[in-house]
């Protein structure tokens, strides 16, 4: 009785009646995308097998010298091939994990999975696990991105996804030219980058509005400027404390690199406020179009002075939960507090305090921009 009232609700309102043929179709597409990934195993080219069975031998106490204790355990996997000249027989391959995961795997029956160096010796095949075939969980997780996007925000979630793989493509080609150039403008190009990011996003999010002129060009002067007091200050203390080395898997001159990456960070930041500050003022427009650019500024400041701090506070979090699993690891391995923060966590407190600058600066920016393209002159009546 209570959902037929609410369904009656919803229908007479028109939710239902507008999105229920979009609900249809993204229900549709998601299950059609989740039959497809069940049944592509023929599609790809590196061996991939079903488990079939699994025998899981005793698990053996493992110490290393600092006390760290693990176990680990041997796994007999029987698997069923699912693609290649091979497909159909079954055969026996070994693995090995540990409790602790850290860089392995445990295998059940049902699991997916891909093999490497797969022979065939005496009549019988041999191969070695390569990890999982996730692609189901990984189109399941895309799926329900979008659907909620489009359900939840209608046309503007459609663009706000559009610009999110647009970004990526674009962030794709500029990683190629960056690899063709062998890095020698790395930061001139993810500069430009940073400003295709930018403007590209907020067009599509915003449109040509003064909303988006209001916010792209706070973006780009608060994040332009922070970056300049930063590498400033960095020039006048000859980057002591700042350990490059640290960069992981770099292969290139890695001060540009770390440059760049502070841009993009901070520039998704700055981004983020401002345009929540000139929605909020765009609103207060809405509501009183007669209201002065001074009372339009002052309330810009007001309104970042309240998301200031708990948008640095996230940024900080993401910080620490970026860097928490391997600054533990430092210190269970004996290494001290001090050596642990200079090879994990030195480079992500500049980010963070880059892109803090950056949010501070970006507050009376955005205000005074917004303020202009939206106020009046004078005092309001």
């Amino acid at each position: 009785m209570i959902l037929s009232k609410g369904s009656e609700i919803m229908w007479k309102t028109g939710w239902w009646k507008a999105k229920y043929k979009l609900v249809i179709a993204l229900i549709v597409l998601g299950v059609g995308a989740m039959i497809f990934t069940t049944h592509n195993q023929r599609l790809y080219k590196a061996p991939l097998a079903q488990v079939v069975a699994v025998e899981n031998g005793k698990a053996q106490k493992e110490t290393d010298e600092f006390q760290n204790v693990d176990y680990q355990v041997n796994q007999t996997l029987t698997v069923k091939m699912l693609n290649g000249k091979y497909t159909g027989k079954e055969f026996k391959v070994n693995n090995t994990y540990t409790k602790s995961g850290a860089l392995d795997q445990r295998y059940y029956p049902g699991n997916q999975i891909f093999l490497s160096q797969l022979t065939k010796r005496n009549g019988h095949l041999t191969a070695n696990v390569a990890g999982y075939k996730r692609d189901v969980v990984l189109v399941f997780l895309g799926w329900l991105v979008i659907f909620l996007l489009v359900l939840m925000m209608g046309w503007a979630g459609s663009l706000a996804m559009l610009s999110v793989c647009l970004n990526a493509v674009l962030f794709y080609f500029v990683i190629q030219i960056d690899l063709k150039m062998q890095a020698s403008h790395a930061f001139l190009t993810f500069s430009i980058l940073a400003l295709l990011f930018a403007a590209l996003s907020l067009l599509l999010v915003l449109g040509l509005t003064k909303k988006m002129v209001a916010t792209f060009l706070a973006t780009v002067l608060g994040t332009s400027v922070a970056m300049l007091v930063s590498v400033l200050v960095m020039n006048l203390t000859h980057h002591q404390g700042i350990y490059y080395e640290s960069m992981q898997y770099v292969t290139q001159v890695p001060r540009p690199l770390f440059l760049a990456e502070t841009l993009l960070g901070s520039l998704g930041a700055v981004m983020d406020e401002a345009s929540d500050i000139v929605a909020t003022l765009h609103e207060l427009h809405e509501i009183d179009p007669t209201i002065s650019r001074r009372q339009l500024f002052l309330s810009g400041r007001n309104i970042g002075k309240s998301i200031m701090g708990p948008l640095v506070n996230v940024l900080f979090m993401i910080f620490m939960a970026d860097t928490f699993t391997s600054a533990l690891l430092y210190i269970k391995n004996g290494n001290n507090w001090g050596y642990t923060f200079s090879m994990n966590m030195s480079l992500g407190t500049v980010q963070s305090l880059v892109s803090g600058i950056g949010i501070v600066l970006a507050i009376p920016l955005v205000s005074a921009f917004a303020a202009l393209l939206y106020g009046r002159k004078g005092e309001a009546a």
